[in-house]
C-alpha cells in the first residue's frame, strides 16, 4: 500500500520544484519568482525560506538576472530608459554594471542602430510628421529626449559622429 503522504503534498518540496524548474529555463528576479511561485497558492512563509536558500546557494541572484536581462534588451536595440523600467517593474531597483559602463554615445550609437535598421539613414530635416513618427518608434524604444535627437539628426554616414563612424564601418 502507499502511504497517503508524498512529497507532492508538501508544500515545501512543491516549491522547491517549481522554483528549480523556472530557474532552469532561465535567470528570474527574486520578485518574478516569488510571484510565480504565489500564483501556485504556496505558503508565503516556505516562497520566503526555499527563495532565500536559493540566494545562499547562488542559484538565484538578481544581481546576475539584472546582467543577462539588460544585455539581452541592449542588444535587441532598447535604450536606457526602458530598460531601467523593465527591471523596476521586475523588482531590480539597481542598474547593472555593464549597462553603468555605457556612455551617452554608445546608447546614441544604439538608437541609430535600431533607427537605420527600422527606417534607414534618410534626411528628416523637412519632413516633420516623418521625424515625428521615427522619434516616437526611439522614445517607445527607451532612448533619452536627446539620444533620439542626435539620431534623428544623422541622414549620411559622414554626419555620425567620429566614434560612431567607426562602429558602423563608415571610416572616412
Amino acid at each position: 500500500m502507499r502511504p497517503k503522504h508524498t512529497f507532492t503534498d508538501d508544500p515545501d518540496h512543491q516549491a522547491r520544484a517549481a522554483a528549480l524548474r523556472l530557474l532552469a529555463r532561465r535567470e528570474h528576479s527574486r520578485f518574478e519568482l516569488a510571484r510565480k511561485l504565489r500564483q501556485r497558492q504556496l505558503p508565503n512563509d516556505i516562497i520566503d525560506t526555499v527563495l532565500d536558500d536559493y540566494e545562499n546557494e547562488g542559484w538565484l541572484s538578481d544581481e546576475r538576472f539584472a546582467e543577462v536581462y539588460g544585455r539581452q534588451r541592449r542588444e535587441a536595440g532598447y535604450g536606457p530608459v526602458r530598460i531601467r523600467n523593465e527591471l523596476q517593474r521586475r523588482g531590480v531597483v539597481f542598474w547593472p554594471a555593464e549597462l553603468a559602463e555605457m556612455t551617452d554615445n554608445d546608447w546614441t550609437f544604439l538608437a541609430i542602430t535600431a533607427r537605420v535598421k527600422k527606417f534607414g539613414l534618410t534626411a528628416l530635416r523637412d519632413n516633420w510628421p516623418e521625424k515625428a513618427r521615427q522619434a516616437r518608434f526611439l522614445a517607445q524604444r527607451g532612448f533619452s529626449g536627446e539620444q533620439a535627437e542626435r539620431a534623428l539628426e544623422v541622414s549620411r554616414p559622414d554626419e555620425l559622429p567620429e566614434s560612431l563612424r567607426d562602429r558602423l564601418g563608415q571610416g572616412p
